[in-house]
């Protein structure tokens, strides 16, 4: 690699905005050999209820809201903290799709 080459774990990348639909993903290298698989479209969410201390993996219906942006809720993009709405539910978003790759939820 060259002095004016850049590293391709240091290029710079738009935000994976996850929406929902046929489930999509892609591999990105990231620092250290490692390997991130953000997800970019999903249909389906681990939904774990408190109170029964049970996880269930269903699909997902709707995005209702989204506390990180405006934008984010017209657009129904998952990101943590969205509220989704389940079969079983609502559920608030706990993990970070855009990162992960997997949507994991509880229930509201």
């Amino acid at each position: 690699m060259g002095v004016w080459h850049r590293r391709s774990t240091r290029t710079e990348r738009t935000p994976t905005e996850t929406v929902m639909g046929e489930t999509k993903r892609k591999s990105i290298v990231s620092k250290g050999s490692n390997m991130k698989t953000p997800a970019l479209r999903v249909t389906m969410v681990n939904v774990t209820d408190p109170k029964k201390n049970q996880t269930f993996r269903v699909e997902i219906q709707d995005v209702e809201t989204n506390p990180a942006s405006m934008d984010y809720q017209r657009r129904k993009v998952i990101t943590r903290g969205t509220i989704i709405k389940t079969p079983k539910g609502n559920a608030k978003v706990t993990s970070r799709p855009g990162q992960d790759g997997i949507l994991n939820a509880v229930l509201v």
